[in-house]
């Protein structure tokens, strides 16, 4: 539509028929958004405007095919990393230019989380502990890990992220089970670094199978609360 108001079209009907995808469904809505004063002096300002973000798109594709030529000798382990839900492409770019891919720097995943800024801080007064915000890290690397905590926690009760962010949520709030969440992307990468192994997902039913009372008794806590009352039977055995 730009490129045709530069060249000279100026009938929003011609304009709004150049939409493409989802944007079809709204030719009636961009007629009318379309009309109005397109002199020369906006075609030039547009075509400039175009310009520089072809510019930028160059330089980013350049960019693109120098990281791709660095994390050459990286491939098998972008593909392990990539298996740990949440953590796609971008985000194990990331980890690896963070961190080398080198987790002899960090004696254990605890080390690792606390140095990227996402293990749980601590103040201590007397015999007191106290809770305290996370300390700063390297910024770059928890940024990444937060898109893919909210990437694995879209998988719900599908993968064992997914389901541990449910549970956080409830009891700590959304903000606070993000950062777990963080947290334990993080181990997880140590751990696939460290023993050069692929992410093996515990399953969001997990934690009901490790203590099936508990799950039990929160299942039977949700139906009073609604006014019902329920009885557990066993599944017999086929």
């Amino acid at each position: 539509m730009l490129e045709a108001l530069i060249a000279g079209e100026r009938d929003p009907q011609v304009l709004a028929q150049m939409a493409k995808g989802w944007m079809r469904t709204k030719i009636t809505p961009l007629s009318q958004a379309l009309v109005g004063r397109f002199g020369q002096h906006h075609a030039f300002l547009c075509r400039m405007h175009l310009d520089r973000l072809d510019a930028l798109d160059q330089d980013i594709a350049k960019l693109s095919t120098r990281i791709e030529a660095a994390l050459e000798p990286f491939r098998d382990t972008l593909a392990r990393l990539d298996t740990i839900p949440g953590v796609g492409r971008d985000v194990a770019e990331v980890i690896i230019a963070e961190t080398g891919a080198d987790m002899s720097r960090f004696p254990t995943p605890g080390h690792l989380a606390s140095w990227a800024g996402v293990a749980p801080g601590l103040n201590q007064s007397g015999e007191r502990n106290k809770p305290a915000h996370t300390r700063h890290g390297d910024h770059w690397l928890t940024g990444a890990l937060g898109v893919a905590a909210m990437a694995a926690n879209r998988t719900k009760d599908t993968t064992f992220l997914g389901a541990r962010y449910r549970r956080l949520a409830r009891r700590i709030g959304k903000l606070k089970a993000l950062v777990a969440i963080e947290h334990s992307i993080l181990t997880a990468v140590w751990h696939v670094l460290s023993e050069n192994t692929d992410y093996h997902d515990l399953g969001g039913d997990y934690h009901a199978k490790r203590d099936p009372q508990r799950a039990l008794r929160r299942i039977t806590r949700d139906a009073n609360r609604l006014g019902y009352t329920v009885r557990f039977d066993p599944i017999q055995a086929a």
